[in-house]
């Protein structure tokens, strides 16, 4: 056991999940309607205790469990079984590698809600994102990182596919499913309502960058100079992103808007996830610069020419992004387009399948949609029994 790497990734796990709570939550929080603010609050907080509890009873298993079928960890990590306090994962005690996962596993689905943030029911969310997490999350998790059939030795030989902190295992498949979930339900009834408090918004953003540091730098599960290389890219990226998301909006409209500033920012950790450990800072700042214009084009194509209703938009930030940012790290050497491609699209279509059923399972069970009523009065009042909106109209 390395003492040095131990401490570091104490500190990373603190981070990421900081990211979720309360990061997450107050960027989410701050771009819905007065009127829905606490029950975005209470929607996070809830699904990061329900995956705490899921990934020690049986999600870390399912990751990290030494299955050899090279698509299931197995069971052989259920409740923690064999994990004690000697117990090692290179040069961390397993245990503290288990809760740095978890934190992973937490933020995950926490994306994907911001897609239908305003009109879901709460018992549903909460079904979705528990099933959701124990069949996909922690699945793609084992092929890519636990030694999966994607993982180096794997179907694309010896040098599989590439995924350094997460721009597939986590953002591909929340961005996916985010636009599944928003296609499914359908638009708001007042769809382009301005964000109730911008203030939050940025509050929440830099949360989620200062913690991304530990997501990035984390994920090398060492402290070296690719761990300082990673945070170092991770935040070029991000500001080059948050610049030319606002430059290109400006160009646009007339308008620099600092949601949309900040929402650059959080293209440009999406996109620079994959890659961070396997690129430098001249790389970093193609990397942002490209997502801050892509990821705006695709919010915009997305929402005037599909008409999908993806409230906060997860996919074209987290989904966009993330496999922007997987493709990147082909042509820049690290990995090969066969590899990247293949990955893409088999852990697409799995995301896409699977949350398909998974969507029509939960609606079947607690239902899915509020009803207009319910929407016109606001999720704190229907849901949490706050009157929220006199307090953040």
């Amino acid at each position: 056991m390395s003492s040095t790497d131990s401490v570091w990734i104490l500190v990373a796990t603190a981070l990421v999940f900081f990211m979720t709570m309360p990061g997450l939550a107050l960027f989410y929080g701050g771009l819905v309607r007065g009127r829905n603010v606490i029950n975005m609050f209470v929607q996070c907080y809830a699904i990061a205790c329900l995956m705490i509890i899921l990934w020690y009873v049986a999600g870390y298993s399912i990751a990290y469990g030494s299955g050899t079928s090279g698509y299931f960890g197995g069971f052989d990590r259920v409740l923690l079984q064999g994990v004690t306090k000697d117990s090692l994962v290179g040069t961390l005690p397993e245990i503290l590698f288990f809760a740095f996962q978890m934190t992973f596993a937490i933020i995950t689905p926490v994306i994907i809600i911001g897609a239908c943030a305003e009109r879901v029911k709460f018992g549903f969310i909460l079904m979705f994102s528990a099933l959701w997490m124990l069949l996909v999350y922690a699945p793609v998790a084992h092929w890519v990182w636990g030694g999966g059939f994607l993982s180096d030795g794997g179907i694309f030989g010896e040098t599989g596919v590439r995924d350094f902190a997460g721009g597939l295992v986590v953002h591909e498949t929340a961005g996916i499913a985010a636009l599944v979930l928003a296609i499914v339900i359908g638009p708001r009834i007042k769809r382009g309502t301005a964000p109730h408090n911008p203030g939050m918004v940025m509050m929440g953003a830099a949360m989620l960058w200062v913690g991304w540091l530990g997501f990035n730098g984390g994920s090398r599960l060492v402290a070296d100079s690719t761990t300082a290389m990673a945070l170092t890219v991770t935040m070029v990226s991000a500001a080059t992103a948050s610049l030319t998301w606002m430059t290109w909006e400006y160009v646009k409209t007339g308008k620099a808007t600092m949601v949309g500033m900040v929402t650059g920012t959080l293209a440009g950790l999406a996109a620079i996830t994959p890659a961070s450990g396997y690129v430098g800072p001249a790389y970093a700042l193609m990397i942002g610069a490209l997502a801050g214009m892509m990821c705006q084009e695709v919010v915009y194509f997305l929402r005037d020419k599909l008409g999908v209703d993806d409230s906060l938009d997860v996919f074209a930030v987290h989904g966009a992004g993330g496999i922007y940012g997987s493709l990147m790290i082909a042509p820049l050497g690290a990995a090969s387009w066969t590899a990247q491609l293949g990955g893409i699209a088999i852990i697409g279509g799995y995301t896409l399948v699977v949350t398909l059923v998974l969507v029509f399972f939960c609606k079947g069970v607690v239902g899915i949609r509020i009803t207009t009523e319910e929407e016109e009065a606001g999720l704190d009042e229907v849901s949490q029994g706050y009157k929220s909106y006199d307090l953040f109209s």
